[in-house]
């Protein structure tokens, strides 16, 4: 399996102290959805910003199907579908406008699907973008991302602004590209329940650096979160403790081998979101 997009230790900084991404490297494989999460302020959207080259990067790596710069390469921006949690599109066209500019801007646009892709989300043909709800111009910025044969989707908070019912018509849309057309998406999301449903990787970055990495099956089958005290803290190998966060008289602990445990100790349910809040507020040694 191929990557389409291979960010190789990136670093950005906006003075001379003040890391915002310190050397981060992360894949999308074609045919995948790699979940990237992590609080507000994290990184993410710098991370695409650096990938587009919308902001320069002071040092580090990005190949996107194979290649290293989108201004050399501009023929790549057609197989990219870019999508941020502020649209950039005209307000003041009504979608029936905006189709007639998408038919000039893109070589391979596809009219079938994001017709097909317009009654789907429900969005009005006649309505001025100005007017749309933040739902509303996401479907959208959306639709225009799945119709253009792109390889490659960059979405950031796509499904913000969205009611359940759209996010999982917008989850299902992104599925069967994926399954189609065996493209690849950087999935950026608070809602953490929506990266879980179709995510193949788990990205999790902190104050700009990468702290876990890891496929969903593999945190699925071998990963666990255990309660323990102080004594039986100490039992648990070192290699093991993947982040722990002291809660009272306990302390909840990310562990990466939970066959590993010692006896007595026992893994409880958890859930994706529990996983974020223990990794991103994680307490230090």
């Amino acid at each position: 399996m191929s990557n389409l997009l291979e960010v190789r230790n990136v670093s950005k900084s906006f003075g001379k102290e003040e890391f915002v991404l310190n050397n981060i490297s992360l894949d999308v494989p074609e045919g995948s959805i790699v979940g990237f999460i992590g609080d507000n302020g994290s990184g993410k959207s710098t991370t695409f910003k650096s990938i587009l080259e919308l902001i320069r990067k002071d040092s580090g790596q990005v190949r996107i199907l194979g290649k290293e710069s989108l201004k050399k390469h501009v023929e790549l921006k057609e197989q990219i579908g870019v999508v941020f949690d502020a649209m950039n599109l005209p307000a003041n066209l009504t979608i029936k406008q905006l189709n007639k500019v998408f038919i000039n801007m893109f070589d391979n646009w596809n009219q079938e699907s994001f017709e097909r892709l317009l009654q789907s989300f429900n969005l009005p043909l006649n309505k001025k973008v100005e007017e749309f709800s933040r739902g509303m111009s996401m479907k959208l910025s959306v639709a225009v991302a799945l119709s253009h044969n792109a390889l490659l989707l960059l979405l950031d908070e796509a499904t913000g602004g969205l009611d359940p019912s759209s996010r999982e018509a917008l989850l299902d849309e992104l599925k069967g590209f994926v399954d189609q057309n065996k493209g690849g998406i950087l999935l950026s999301s608070h809602i953490t329940s929506d990266v879980e449903k179709i995510a193949d990787q788990l990205v999790f970055i902190k104050d700009g650096e990468i702290i876990l990495n890891v496929e969903k099956e593999t945190m699925l089958r071998e990963y666990g979160v255990v309660e323990v005290d102080k004594e039986q803290l100490a039992s648990l190998e070192s290699d093991m403790i993947v982040a722990k966060r002291i809660m009272g008289e306990f302390i909840n602990v990310l562990i990466s081998n939970k066959d590993k445990l010692p006896y007595g100790i026992k893994e409880r349910e958890f859930s994706f979101e529990e996983i974020s809040v223990l990794l991103t507020r994680s307490d230090k040694e």
